[in-house]
């Protein structure tokens, strides 16, 4: 097969939740666990570092591969989904994993893979490890696809775990309240193992902290050990003046990220840096630290975070995608200075529309559109879903069109956003 084939085998062949939704989410950890030792357990071969939780962890593992790889540390990424191109998900030292490398290992593996009856997901996370062990990996950080407790990464062994936050999300396969969900987050504790809280919660603090004692972790919050001055925004990206509580100590941090949202994030990836630094066998300078933060979207390629594309007028995108998320950018959106504001939208079915539109600005004209997968929602119906809760607008077929229609519309004065869904945002970029 070449890479186009691998590819049509990895989507079309194996359950993707991305194209399938929830049909294709596959829980439990002995399919993967059983490739894995196929695959002579790849993913122990190097120091891990566990990211869940329902907003932040993209940009929070983005943040401390880019630390790893300035302290000089050989540095994996796993994250998901990706914008453009499947190999974005899988780095070292923020270089996606070539073609071949894909193509070879399908190839090697086909049989067993469908042997196993493997997800999309699962097979990713293999392939990912065993790269990363291929590659001389000496330290990688690892994003959970969904949820934590029965992700296909909770394999891993970390040398510390972190939950960035707890959301509502997925809620037909977490739980449908915020203490179900953040029991599933806590799944990634590991005994003896320390987990850093990204944002705390009297909602979901306490399931966490049960889990912690359950497995003899110590439980690190990120804003006892940490908090943030000053916040200023800046042409490329946004500064921050941090404080380590325990000494006294200011880091004066350059971060190559937009998004008011990110100040979360920067706390919760300073405690996650502190702690390997102090308590692992890695060793994290000041000025790595410092470097990789101000070189965080540089170093690992990230995009759609609060991302500017374009000016007069001002076009942003954003991939925050639930309620949890949107909450963060329809507050921005509202101290942005601009005069009308135009609205690219699109969603996946599972989404609670219900708790995301009413969060929407209403004084925005909409453009809804759905993006080119099985999972989006058809414009016209999104449309007719919005109206209910006052967001005024129109229905166009693809995102191409939509963003065309916006443009076409707006001043130079005025804003476009772009936002609802990864793959709007993908297709955008």
């Amino acid at each position: 097969m070449n890479y186009t084939q691998t590819l049509e085998f990895l989507f079309e062949s194996l359950p993707a939740f991305e194209s399938k939704g929830a049909t294709a989410y596959k829980p439990g950890l002995e399919r993967i666990a059983a490739f894995c030792r196929h695959l002579g357990n790849p993913q122990r071969n190097f120091f891990t570092i566990h990211v869940a939780g329902t907003n932040g962890k993209g940009s929070v593992s983005h943040i401390i591969a880019s630390v790893l790889q300035q302290a000089g540390y050989r540095t994996g990424l796993f994250t998901s989904p990706h914008l453009k191109d499947f190999r974005e998900r899988i780095r070292v030292d923020g270089e996606m994993i070539p073609k071949q490398k894909v193509v070879n290992f399908v190839d090697k593996h086909h049989d067993k893979m469908v042997e196993l009856d493997l997800s999309f997901f699962e097979m990713t996370a293999a392939l990912a490890f065993d790269y990363f062990a291929q590659s001389d990996v000496e330290v990688a950080v690892i994003e959970t696809g969904l949820g934590g407790r029965l992700d296909a990464t909770n394999i891993i062994m970390p040398i510390v775990s972190v939950i960035t936050n707890v959301g509502l999300e997925h809620t037909a396969l977490l739980g449908d309240t915020l203490q179900k969900i953040a029991a599933e987050k806590a799944g990634i504790v590991k005994k003896s193992i320390p987990v850093v809280i990204g944002e705390s919660d009297d909602r979901y603090n306490g399931v966490i902290e049960q889990t912690a004692v359950a497995n003899k972790s110590r439980v690190i919050y990120a804003e006892q050990l940490f908090s943030c001055e000053e916040q200023c925004h800046e042409e490329s990206g946004q500064r921050f003046r941090l404080c380590r509580t325990r000494d006294g100590r200011f880091y004066e941090v350059q971060l190559d990220l937009s998004g008011d949202y990110q100040r979360h994030n920067i706390l919760t990836a300073a405690a996650t840096v502190d702690f390997l630094h102090e308590e692992t066998p890695l060793t994290i300078s000041r000025r790595a630290f410092l470097e990789g933060t101000r070189t965080a979207a540089v170093n690992t390629a990230l995009q759609g975070r609060w991302q500017r594309i374009a000016e007069a007028p001002l076009t942003i995108c954003d991939t925050g995608h639930n309620a949890h998320g949107m909450a963060y950018v329809a507050e921005q959106l509202k101290t942005t200075p601009h005069e009308k504001l135009y609205c690219v939208v699109g969603f996946v079915r599972d989404k609670d529309l219900a708790h995301i539109l009413p969060l929407l600005p209403r004084e925005a004209y909409y453009i809804f559109t759905a993006a080119h997968s099985d999972r989006a929602v058809p414009a016209e119906e999104l449309t007719a879903k919005a109206l209910i809760y006052g967001l005024q607008g129109e229905a166009v077929a693809t995102v191409a069109e939509a963003l065309a229609r916006a443009r076409e519309l707006a001043r130079p004065d005025d804003m476009i956003f772009i936002g609802g869904s990864t793959y709007v945002v993908g297709e955008v970029l």
